[in-house]
């Protein structure tokens, strides 16, 4: 018995896009759906009576950073994610490879998973060695040696190895363990780094599959290949036709990847007209309202990022009329909330005169109000989109929405 059912309800004409359920061991995920970020099994700031109020119906965790602290083993004595952190609902795990890209490649660097590339002379600058910061990961042909960024301790991860930790965590969605590459590098790195996620992820697969895990945790294969449609749709290709030796597959997919924003839509279009239609697929660490939409027009299901509660950390909140900074003088005075058309309970309870006191007064409570208001936009954006698609008017939806934010 597979352990998620995903089932497409509608899609939208002329499109790649569509709205469906997907059935996992602790709940169901209305689809397409926003991943609420929790990296050290917490969304920061909020506890997850809050994630559930604002709407969440999946969290995903960080395998690197629970690997580290508090230890994978230990939170399986603990009996897993869910019982450790208090979630009840579907949990998600990342396979650690973008911590590999963060430590390795762009170490030291402002690099992102998403990058604007405008000036061709950026890229050399970029993949220049020559900047006298030592890379925290070496990356191999069987795994990646890294040491910690909390102690310095040396450490090495296989495939088998991250889906060791990822069955220990407990997710009901794990991932396969790749190689995350900046668009910046060059075509030949870039079919180096996808030869090498292709194999990791045979063996993620074959090993997943040979424990009894499987039973009850899916795994999703990650297509990679840079801002190459040749090396992105061999990948899609590759990816949704692996078997191991007793014909099984992966349950779904991860599109993965540091994108440059100019092409971003052009390299995810390219992963779904390939990708079966039958199996879900997330796109890894996008989440502004503009990219939201344009991966659901596109055909993705499910997405995650840190930007809602990162940004309301930084006194950067969401309204429908776009982004606006609590740290401006103008809401010193201001007797309204956040944004009058949000059902959240910091619009509902809050003015934006209180919540601009507490983030220049430095006090916690900023942060937890200005998060439970941002996930909560991001949450609810992304199901109005869903309700859209099974209305049959997401494009009037998306052209009202974004005329409107970008003012």
């Amino acid at each position: 018995m597979a352990p998620i059912t995903f089932s497409i309800l509608k899609e939208i004409p002329g499109e790649l896009g569509r709205a469906g359920t997907l059935e996992t061991p602790h709940g169901t995920i209305p689809t397409p759906a926003f991943v609420t970020v929790g990296t050290k099994a917490t969304v920061k700031a909020l506890s997850p009576q809050d994630v559930v109020n604002a709407g969440a119906d999946v969290v995903l965790a960080n395998t690197y950073h629970l690997y580290l602290q508090p230890g994978d083993e230990r939170i399986k004595r603990f009996g897993g994610l869910h019982k450790f952190m208090n979630w009840n609902g579907p949990i998600m795990t990342d396979s650690g490879g973008f911590q590999v890209f963060s430590l390795g490649a762009a170490y030291g660097k402002a690099l992102n998973k998403v990058v604007s590339i405008t000036d061709p002379s950026q890229l050399l600058q970029e993949r220049s060695n020559e900047d006298g910061v030592p890379r925290l990961a070496t990356i191999g042909s069987d795994g990646v040696s890294f040491r910690s960024h909390i102690d310095g301790s040396l450490h090495y991860i296989t495939p088998e190895k991250s889906i060791d930790i990822q069955h220990n965590l407990g997710a009901d969605i794990i991932f396969a363990f790749d190689e995350c590459t900046s668009p910046t590098e060059t075509v030949q790195y870039q079919e180096e780094a996808l030869d090498r996620t292709h194999r990791w992820a045979k063996k993620s697969l074959e090993y997943h599959r040979s424990k009894p895990n499987s039973e009850f945790q899916a795994l999703f294969g990650i297509v990679q290949g840079g801002r190459e449609e040749n090396l992105r749709k061999d990948s899609a290709k590759l990816i949704s036709e692996m078997r191991t030796s007793k014909g099984e597959g992966f349950d779904g997919f991860g599109i993965g990847g540091s994108f440059a924003k100019e092409d971003m839509e052009t390299a995810v279009k390219w992963v779904n007209d390939v990708l079966p239609p039958d199996k879900p697929r997330h796109l890894l660490g996008i989440g502004e309202p503009e990219d939201l939409f344009m991966g659901v027009e596109n055909g993705v299901d499910l997405f995650d990022c840190v930007a809602p509660t990162r940004r309301a950390r930084g006194g950067t909140l969401y309204t429908e009329n776009g982004k606006i900074n609590i740290g401006n003088t103008q809401f010193i005075e201001a007797a309204g909330p956040i944004d009058p058309a949000c059902g959240c309970s910091t619009c509902r309870n809050y003015s934006l005169g209180y919540l601009s006191h507490l983030y220049r007064s430095h006090e916690m409570l900023a942060s937890t109000l200005g998060s439970i208001h941002n996930l909560y936009f991001i949450i609810n954006l992304v199901k109005r989109m869903r309700q859209s698609i099974l209305d049959g008017n997401f494009k009037e939806f998306k052209e009202s929405f974004l005329n409107g934010y970008r003012q």
